[in-house]
């Protein structure tokens, strides 16, 4: 890294890939779209599923689920390789956990996804036991540990 850039933050993430997974359609999730944005991000502050911005939503499709006209789970697309689609910002609100929301929406994911031809990844803390276990029971496996670091330049000023 240069000298003039400085870590914020670094963490261990689990890459898992698709191999046995049989996804199933989810007729109870909906596609959410620009209009939703303001209830993912509400989603994603209330469980911190890893990166999520405004515009996150623009680089794939996106599914969630309601309960009371409230987003309570949601999951997308995130990064497009040759043959390869991500599935991420897996998310359940925490008063809907444990009813299988989260496996619904990945099910219904992964069916899409080969639909397309291509096959699915995902990545997940190293600390989240409780992802890894979901996942590798609906079918992922782990390909590698990463670790992923974020970096930022210094200010100019601070460089003196």
């Amino acid at each position: 890294m240069p000298a003039s850039w400085t870590t914020v933050r670094s963490f261990a993430v689990v890459q898992l890939i698709a191999d046995r997974v049989v996804g199933v359609a989810a007729p109870a999730a909906f596609r959410l779209g620009p209009a939703d944005v303001s209830a993912m991000l509400e989603l994603v502050r209330e469980t911190s599923p890893g990166p999520f911005l405004t515009r996150t939503i623009e680089l794939g499709e996106y599914a969630g689920i309601r309960r009371d006209q409230r987003l309570v789970a949601m999951a997308g697309e995130r990064l497009h390789l040759d043959g390869w689609t991500e599935i991420s910002a897996v998310c359940t609100a925490p008063t809907h956990r444990r009813r299988g929301l989260a496996s619904l929406l990945v099910n219904g994911l992964a069916v899409d996804i080969e639909g397309r031809s291509e096959r699915a990844f995902l990545h997940v803390m190293a600390t989240n036991a409780s992802a890894i276990a979901l996942y590798g029971a609906l079918g992922f496996r782990l390909r590698r540990t990463l670790t992923i670091t974020v970096a930022m330049p210094q200010p100019i000023l601070s460089r003196r």
